[in-house]
């Protein structure tokens, strides 16, 4: 039997779990002490034991721990080392497959002033900005002085809401090329940064790609994760309610360009944003491997991301039986968190409750329950519940239902917050925009 090592944790380790053990694959993770009685270590065939709760991050471990297990492809989920373009280069040599697409473009891709530049030659429409890396606050000056304030100061090497900063005013610029770049340079190794307009009525709208080995990329469909905090989604849905028929048509043709220009295969994320008052929408970045928001897409589109990243990175260029390129009605999906529901601050713990939704159109993608702990090591995503409807008010009515079942108690939990999105005029009726939430820390 065939050997999967998922170099990755908690939900998304074990939601990879479920499809790859359906396929007939043997399934193996590393795990730290802390997490050895989460659900991911285990329900594996085989467990790698790691030092420390770090060693996530490590190419040279992780990678012995694939081989380790005798694995012959590799998953890195999201997060870690899942667009680190060593880790994927070092994982081809060890004679194992990546399940993502190749070392080189999650290079090229991953620096986001390539990338720009990359879209602005793909016929993609970006926001007026930087033509390549800043990396001094003059050079941001003189930007500023072309394009205006608002403007957002983020990192090249940034991903994941790091990194990154609105300015509003001349007198505030300063401040946020410091701290921007030097945590470009303590997160990522990398001070430089890009400057652009910021867009201040958007919605952030991605679309799914998946490439092929025959070289054909595929239009999956597109999310609306503009439920965001602190820059970093919160709840997203699929389809977008903002967009027409024909915008939506016409990103994805767009996030198709930009994944053939690059020569790109398995799943990828193009982000865009989409300025409301302009009705228009430009490039933000590449996210070269699974979102944690995919399932919105999988219950939509009628497919298994998952099944089909397998397939491609094993040479099948076919696509998926039931798979639909035009959306079939309408998914929402919640992210639950072990953090203040006000202020949005970690809030780690062990686990005394633990009750989960079910029914009609639900879906839960769990990585703890009863009896573990939410340790202070990692991101605090306990767990993802999705609803899904034929029509978005079926959709929206069956997530309420679900989260009002949801019950999480020892840790903090964000499920007031998320009940108080859900019960918002905006939301219900989708007018709403990304500064829907505002961080009172």
């Amino acid at each position: 039997m065939s050997v999967l090592f998922i170099a990755n944790r908690g939900e998304i380790a074990a939601r990879i779990q479920r499809t790859a053990r359906s396929l007939g694959w043997k399934c193996a993770v590393a795990r730290p002490e802390v997490d050895a009685g989460l659900p991911y270590v285990r329900e594996a065939d085989i467990s790698v034991p790691l030092d420390s709760p770090r060693a996530f991050g490590d190419v040279e471990t992780m990678v012995a721990a694939a081989v380790a297990a005798g694995a012959q492809l590799v998953h890195p989920g999201y997060g870690f080392l899942s667009e680190n373009p060593d880790f994927a280069r070092a994982v081809t040599q060890a004679g194992m497959t990546f399940v993502g697409p190749s070392a080189e473009v999650i290079e090229s891709m991953g620096d986001k002033a390539n990338a720009r530049r990359i879209a602005q030659e793909s016929g993609v429409p970006v926001t007026t900005g930087s033509s390549g890396p800043v990396e001094t606050l003059e050079e941001a000056g003189e930007i500023a002085e072309v394009i205006g304030f608002p403007l957002m100061v983020k990192a090249v090497a940034g991903g994941g809401g790091i990194a990154m900063a609105v300015v509003t005013e001349a007198a505030g610029l300063a401040a946020a090329v410091e701290q921007v770049s030097g945590r470009g340079v303590s997160v990522f190794g990398d001070g430089r940064m890009i400057v652009e307009r910021y867009v201040q009525r958007s919605r952030h709208i991605e679309a799914q790609i998946m490439g092929l080995p025959d070289g054909r990329v595929i239009a999956v469909g597109e999310r609306d994760c503009s439920v965001q905090r602190r820059h970093q989604k919160v709840v997203e849905e699929s389809p977008s309610p903002a967009l027409t028929l024909e915008v939506r048509e016409q990103i994805a043709r767009r996030a198709v360009a930009l994944g053939e220009a690059v020569g790109y295969r398995n799943a990828g994320t193009v982000e865009f944003i989409y300025d409301l008052d302009r009705q228009e929408f430009y490039f933000l970045e590449m996210n070269t491997r699974l979102q944690v928001e995919h399932p919105v897409t999988e219950a939509v589109h009628g497919v298994d991301l998952v099944a089909w990243q397998l397939a491609v990175a094993r040479g099948d260029s076919e696509i998926p039986e039931g798979f639909s390129a035009a959306p079939s009605g309408h998914a929402i999906e919640l992210r639950i968190y072990a953090e203040d529901p006000e202020r949005f601050l970690p809030r780690p713990g062990a686990i005394t409750r633990w009750q989960m939704p079910d029914g009609d159109g639900i879906r839960v993608d769990a990585g703890y329950r009863e009896g573990t702990t939410v340790t202070p090591f990692f991101d605090p995503l306990m767990a993802k519940v999705i609803g899904w409807g034929s029509t978005r008010e079926e959709a929206l009515e069956r997530t309420r239902t679900a989260l009002a079942r949801t019950a999480v108690e020892g840790p903090g939990v964000n499920l007031p917050y998320l009940a108080r999105v859900l019960d918002s005029e905006a939301f219900a009726t989708g007018s709403y925009a990304t500064g829907l939430v505002v961080d009172e820390s």
